[in-house]
């Protein structure tokens, strides 16, 4: 069996990412021979051709593309191991290993702002009374950036949305159901009706719906770009923007905002996640009393 080490996964990827020998070897602040180098040397110990190298510059193979897939992973583990090791070693220092009961666990909930606010203050409380609870911080995210934190190792576990958060790769549970709604400012036409569509609300004239970044990118169109839940509150509220939310976001709804259900927008249904090798008691806990509710 071929060992990969994390130099050589590092030095794939920037090619693969960059398809460009010269761009890729800039970006890992080396030479660019010696980059061309490793990555011959890698095919040569795999047997597989993983670039196509032409005059008009590099491509990836359909191999090349398996081990792109499968090194972000690898490398993602990697990190992800090494952060959870530094922040167990940071809690042992802080909570004292050698202090009487031992140091208290820690774990990093990573949650949509704004989303399953209920259900987040039920499981926080529930488990806070729970015997041996771990210390529990929550770390509010953007649209789907709970995936990625879970991932690299900045949170231990998420709360995270089908359809619009990826499970793969998770262990996940099930915990909740709800429709969605359109938060709209309250003296907007609009806000009087008892139900919308989403065609409805996808071309408001002079109501652009609000951007989040996915994968650090906003999606093209009018409507404004969202860095965080209270940029979005204060903009709807003057008339700026619209935007759609799982039902639970009416907890942190303003008397100026307004929410209607959507009849045809799918439902969302929230799970709590955490990576497939972890043998985290503490983790184990919150899991159990997360199912309970």
């Amino acid at each position: 069996m071929e060992i990969l080490e994390t130099r050589e996964l590092r030095y794939f990827i920037a090619v693969a990412e960059e398809l460009h020998f010269g761009r890729a070897a800039e970006r890992l602040g080396m030479a660019q021979p010696p980059l061309s180098r490793a990555i011959q040397q890698l095919e040569r110990r795999l047997g597989v051709c993983l670039l196509k190298r032409n005059r008009r510059g590099v491509a990836l193979t359909d191999a090349g593309e398996m081990l792109l897939h499968e090194g972000r992973a690898a490398l993602d583990a990697t990190i992800a191991a090494a952060r959870r090791t530094r922040r167990t070693r940071r809690t042992r220092r802080a909570g004292g290993a050698e202090s009487p009961g031992g140091p208290r666990n820690r774990l990093v909930l990573a949650v949509k702002a704004g989303a399953s606010h209920e259900l987040l203050h039920k499981l926080l409380d529930a488990y806070a009374a729970e015997p041996d609870a771990a210390e529990i911080e929550v770390l509010p995210s953007g649209t789907c950036e709970q995936e990625g934190m879970l991932r690299d190792g900045r949170a231990d576990v998420a709360l995270m949305h089908a359809p619009f958060n990826s499970l793969a790769g998770f262990d996940s549970e099930e915990l909740m159901t709800e429709g969605q709604i359109a938060i709209l400012p309250a003296r907007h036409p609009l806000a009087a009706h008892s139900t919308l569509s989403l065609a409805d609300v996808s071309d408001i004239p002079d109501l652009p719906l609000a951007r989040w970044a996915r994968n650090g990118t906003y999606p093209p169109g009018p409507g404004p770009e969202i860095h965080d839940q209270t940029q979005l509150a204060q903009l709807i509220a003057l008339g700026r923007t619209v935007a759609v939310f799982p039902d639970s976001a009416r907890a942190w709804l303003w008397a100026e905002h307004t929410a209607v259900p959507l009849t045809d927008a799918p439902p969302v249904v929230t799970h709590i996640a955490w990576p497939a090798h972890s043998r985290s008691l503490a983790l184990a806990g919150l899991i159990r009393t997360a199912t309970q509710l």
